[in-house]
Parts: C-alpha cells; sequence; structure tokens
C-alpha cells in the first residue's frame, strides 16, 4: 500500500537512529531475500516498506544523515513520483547490474567506519564487491544486521501455503530423473554436496510447486544434495505426510526451514560444496565451516530447466493457445465497449484477468499486468492503483503487458492498440519496434550463440533513427516457474558461456520505444529455440518459434516503413493465430479473432 512522505521520513529517522545506536556509518538494502528471489514475500519487502518506492527493483543505501535509492531506466519517472517530498535522492542507473550504489557508499564510509547489510539477503557475488570496495577506502562490513527487526513493528511472518506436486500430467521428467541430471553434474565438477537456494530451481528438481510468492508458484525452501539423499528445508506444516512419503521413496528428506545453516554448518570438512554465487547469499555461504572446499559455479538445475523437452514444449504451446484464446475474448469485449462504458487500466487487469481466468489449466497471473495509456505506457513497469490511473478515452496507444501461469506453461506477451486516431508519430514508434521483433523473431543463429550476441538485431531498427529503450530485449522463461527465468538474456549484459543458447530455451523478444510524458510501444512474443537445418559446413543453428498466440494489431503501422518480407512474415503469423485459435472461441471472440487476422 502507497505511503505517506511523513511515514517514509519516519522510518528513515528511525533506521538513521539505529545507525547511531550501533556506531554504523551506513546500511545498504537490497531487494532481496534468502532465496534471491526477484518477487519478494511480504516479510522481505522491507526496502519498499522503508522508501515508499514500489518497483520491484531497486537498492537503498542509508547514512546517518541521508538516503539514496538507486533504479534502472525502467522505474525513473515512477520513483521520481514516490519519492518526490520524501527526503530520498533518487540516483539513476543504467541497467539493474550497475554497481553504482557501492560506489556511492564507498565514497561516504571512511578509514575504520563500518557499514552494514543483511548478509542472508545479499548475494555472495554482491558480497564480494562490496567488500571489495570498502577494503579499498578501509572500511569494515557488518553483516549480521537485520535492521527491520529493530523498526518494523508488524512486520509479516513467513508464508504459509502448502506445497503441492505439479500435475503429473503436466510433468516433463520424473523426479528421479532430475535428481539424477543434478547429481551427475555434481560429480563432474568433484562436488561431494550441492545446496540450493533458489527457490524456482528446487520447484523444479523436485516437481514440487507453491503459493508463497505472488505470481510465481513456488515456496520457500532450501536444499542440500549428497551423493545419497537430498534434504528438503521447508518450514513445518507446508509438506503434507503422505508428500512427504512420496519424496522419501525418491531420497528426500523433510527437515524445518530454519535449520538450513545448521546443516550446512555440521558438514564434515572432507565436504566439498557445490555453490552458485550469484544465487546463494553471503549468510548462507559463511555457514559452511571454514575448512570445507568450495567449488563456484553456475547451479546445474538452472541449465536444465532452461531446456524444455519435447513433452513441456508441446504442453507450453496448449498454454499459449488457451492464453490466445482468452485474449480474443477479452479484446472483443474491449472493442465494442468503446464508447459505451467507462473502460480504465484498472477495469482492462479486471476484464483480462477474468478472461484468462476461464481457460483450463489456468493458476493466476505471472506478474502485474501493466495496463498503460499514453503517458502511462512509457513507463516499462507502470502499475496502475486506485489512488492513480487513467481513464480510456480520446485519441493515442495504450499498451498493454500482460501473462498467465498455466499448468502446462507460464505466457508473458505485450500488445500496444490504437485509441480512436493514432498521430503520424505514433505510428512511426510503432513500426520501429516491430520492425525489431520482426528482426529478431525471424533470425536463425549457429548452436552456442551467447544470448547478449542477438541484442543488437532488434535495436538496429531503432537505432538506425538514432532511437533506443533501456531495457533488455529478452528474458528466459519458466516452465509453469518464474515468468524472468536464466541462463539466457538477449540484452546489452557481458556475456559468460552460461548464456549460450540451445535448444528448448523459451525468450522473449520485447524491444520498446518510450517517450516520457507521451506514449510507450513494446511489442512482446515468447519463442522457442529449435533446430534450423542447413546443408551448408558451418555446424548446427537454431531458429525461434513464435509460442505467443494474439494478433499483432496492424492499425498502428506505418506501411511505407515495412518491407514485403516483414508484411508476409505478419500475414503468416495472423494465419498460424487464426488456424490455432479459431477451434477455442466463438461468438465475438471469434469475430474480433478472424478481422484481426485479416491479411495486411
Amino acid at each position: 500500500m502507497p505511503v505517506s512522505n511523513n511515514d517514509v521520513a519516519n522510518r528513515i529517522g528511525k533506521a538513521q537512529a539505529v545507525l547511531k545506536e550501533l556506531g554504523l556509518t551506513a546500511c545498504l538494502v537490497p531487494s532481496s531475500d534468502p532465496h534471491l528471489s526477484e518477487y519478494l514475500p511480504e516479510r522481505w519487502q522491507g526496502r519498499q516498506w522503508l522508501s515508499g518506492f514500489t518497483g520491484s527493483m531497486a537498492t537503498l543505501v542509508v547514512t546517518q544523515d541521508s538516503a539514496a535509492l538507486f533504479a534502472d531506466s525502467r522505474y525513473w519517472t515512477q520513483a521520481e513520483n514516490e519519492l518526490a517530498g520524501s527526503g530520498i535522492a533518487l540516483v539513476k542507473i543504467d541497467t539493474g547490474a550497475s554497481t553504482l550504489h557501492i560506489d556511492w557508499l564507498a565514497q561516504r564510509v571512511g578509514t575504520g567506519q563500518t557499514a552494514a547489510v543483511d548478509g542472508m539477503v545479499l548475494g555472495l557475488a554482491a558480497a564480494q564487491q562490496l567488500r571489495s570496495a570498502l577494503d579499498k577506502v578501509g572500511a569494515s562490513l557488518r553483516t549480521d544486521l537485520d535492521l527491520f527487526t529493530r523498526i518494523w513493528p508488524d512486520r509479516p511472518g513467513l508464508p504459509n501455503a502448502p506445497v503441492v506436486e505439479h500435475d503429473p500430467a503436466y510433468v516433463g521428467a520424473t523426479r528421479a530423473t532430475k535428481i539424477k541430471l543434478v547429481r551427475d553434474a555434481m560429480a563432474a565438477c568433484g562436488a561431494s554436496h550441492h545446496f540450493v537456494s533458489t527457490v524456482d530451481d528446487i520447484a523444479w528438481l523436485l516437481n514440487l510447486r507453491g503459493d508463497d510468492v505472488s505470481y510465481n508458484p513456488v515456496f520457500l525452501a532450501h536444499a542440500l544434495m549428497d551423493a545419497h539423499g537430498t534434504t528438503l528445508f521447508v518450514a513445518p506444516g507446508k509438506v503434507s505426510v503422505e508428500l512427504a512419503a512420496r519424496l522419501g521413496a525418491d531420497a528426500v528428506q523433510v527437515r524445518p526451514y530454519e535449520e538450513a545453516a545448521s546443516a550446512l554448518c555440521q558438514l564434515n570438512t572432507n565436504a566439498v560444496v557445490l555453490l552458485d554465487p550469484r544465487r546463494v547469499t553471503l549468510g548462507l555461504r559463511e555457514s559452511l565451516p571454514t575448512a570445507v572446499k568450495v567449488i563456484e559455479a553456475i547451479n546445474p538445475s538452472v541449465l536444465f530447466k532452461s531446456r524444455k523437452n519435447a513433452v513441456e514444449a508441446a504442453h507450453v504451446r496448449d498454454a499459449m493457445a488457451q492464453d490466445g484464446a482468452a485474449m480474443c475474448e477479452f479484446y472483443a469485449w474491449f472493442e465494442a465497449a468503446q464508447g459505451h462504458e467507462r473502460i480504465t487500466e484498472l477495469t482492462i487487469d479486471e476484464r483480462l484477468s477474468a478472461a484468462r481466468a476461464k481457460r483450463p489449466g489456468f493458476v493466476g497471473l505471472s506478474f502485474n499486468t501493466i495496463a498503460g495509456f499514453n503517458a502511462n505506457g512509457a513507463m516499462p513497469h507502470y502499475r496502475a492503483t486506485p489512488e492513480s490511473h487513467a481513464v480510456i478515452e480520446g485519441d493515442g496507444l495504450l499498451l498493454i503487458d500482460s501473462g498467465g501461469q498455466y499448468l502446462g506453461g507460464t505466457t508473458d506477451i505485450t500488445r500496444v492498440w490504437p485509441i480512436g486516431t493514432p498521430s503520424a508519430a505514433q505510428k512511426r514508434d510503432y513500426s520501429l519496434v516491430l520492425k525489431g521483433t520482426l528482426a529478431l523473431s525471424r533470425t536463425r543463429f549457429p548452436l552456442g550463440t551467447l544470448s547478449p550476441m542477438l541484442d543488437a538485431i532488434a535495436r538496429q531498427p531503432l537505432w538506425e533513427q538514432g532511437l533506443d529503450y533501456g531495457h533488455g530485449t529478452g528474458h528466459g522463461v519458466g516452465y509453469f516457474l518464474a515468468v524472468h527465468e536464466g541462463p539466457q538474456s538477449i540484452s546489452k549484459a557481458i556475456p559468460d558461456a552460461n548464456m549460450a543458447m540451445q535448444p528448448g530455451m523459451i525468450t522473449s523478444i520485447e524491444p520498446g520505444l518510450y517517450r516520457a510524458g507521451k506514449w510507450g510501444v513494446r511489442i512482446e512474443n515468447l519463442v522457442l529455440n529449435v533446430p534450423a537445418p542447413t546443408d551448408e559446413p558451418f555446424g548446427d543453428f537454431l531458429a525461434f518459434e513464435t509460442l505467443t498466440l494474439c494478433p499483432i494489431d496492424t492499425r498502428c503501422i506505418d506501411r511505407a516503413l515495412l518491407r514485403a518480407d516483414e508484411i508476409e512474415w505478419l500475414n503468416h503469423y495472423h494465419a498460424t493465430v487464426r488456424a490455432r485459435l479459431a477451434p477455442l472461441v466463438a461468438g465475438p471472440a471469434l469475430a474480433w479473432l478472424t478481422q484481426r487476422t485479416d491479411p495486411y
């Protein structure tokens, strides 16, 4: 819930009082939990509670006499609005991977002084960077302070939703098969043990799902594997007796959530533990005995779960069809209701979510629906609220970014629709973004290409005109799991070997263009990496199969900007959308689908 500037100022004041009491110069507050999740349970939404900024990603630094929030370009407008009058300075960073907050902190902590952070929610890789920066200025880092135990009187407790098995009809591989895959990878790198904290990795590994985190069918847990068994650390009462017995049949033992750190502490000094420094916190890493050898490498499950097998891909295609049918129902209503009903950005969220809820296999949304009209669409992570939202009326562009969680897959789609008469400038922006979406969707590339290398293909039509966007072009997507998944990332990120594109990966393609205070454009589909046979002797190639099934509105196109081959691709895509969705809809939804998929 939104908080007043007075509330924020009072909370910051309490935090600063604790710093002075403990003799600390500053405290860093990341947007994270003990599992380094993107979406946080309420208990670990401390950065939002303390700063009043509701965006999903940012870092807050509080000193004894100041406070600063570090946010990337997706959130600048939102942060300026929400921080206004709070006394917290907004520091604009280029990307979410920026370490400017570390440099800013190091400049304000001198020799012999101490900064603090809760090590239980700070990633190991981030901790190494922070410590290095503080060492250079002669300062130290305290990692045992959970500031919110001192200043957040009504802090929520741990979520208690039950853990359930993923419906066997939708499981692509058995629990035993997945455990063996990971165990073999452990052995290959010489590890006797493997500790996992990331909740989507654990859910994938054990074919379990939960409801502890908004929009993600996961549960809070840690897992410790060795050559013979797996220990699942989860809150008591969340795993039924019957489920515990089925887990036991696969040598999975259930222990209380809070015992994870002590289990690490008790490992034999001869143990060799595989840890992913990007996916485990400093606090848990420091629970290991100093004599234990640690191998730092990516969690093998990250690589395995990113590569959907044929069974999973088939279910994803079905989920995409159901999602597309829901959108046909919604958009048929939306276009018919314009000019006859009062429609707001909130109405769009309600009606689109209701349409999805009717579809077979639907479980919930995969993220907050973004419905932004005109200037609101220029904020990539905008969210309408009862206190602040637009009515859909007049002329302009409406951006809708939404998605669903289905038992057979996770969806994420963005479309832009004309309201009234779009201007020539809006059509130009729309067409340039569309050209980027089409260019990357049609790309063939060598197997193993590092995903960031593909980013420029989607940006090139915009770059030609001196235009760009501040977010990545594509993120991995889970299988009835997180809507944002690694290791692949089509972005300006510095590549590493784990980002190699492999068959079965599902990735978004979503270039955009945002004119602050005016309008925003983003056109997003999900695509599947599939083999692209070639007769040439240059190795194996991959191509993208477009999974998302929903018309791309042609009324916003400036036809002069599209080539004949681009129009041909669009017409072929629309023919596929019509063929796949027509059997699933009827009446006004079918009529809308037919009209919007007519050849352009």
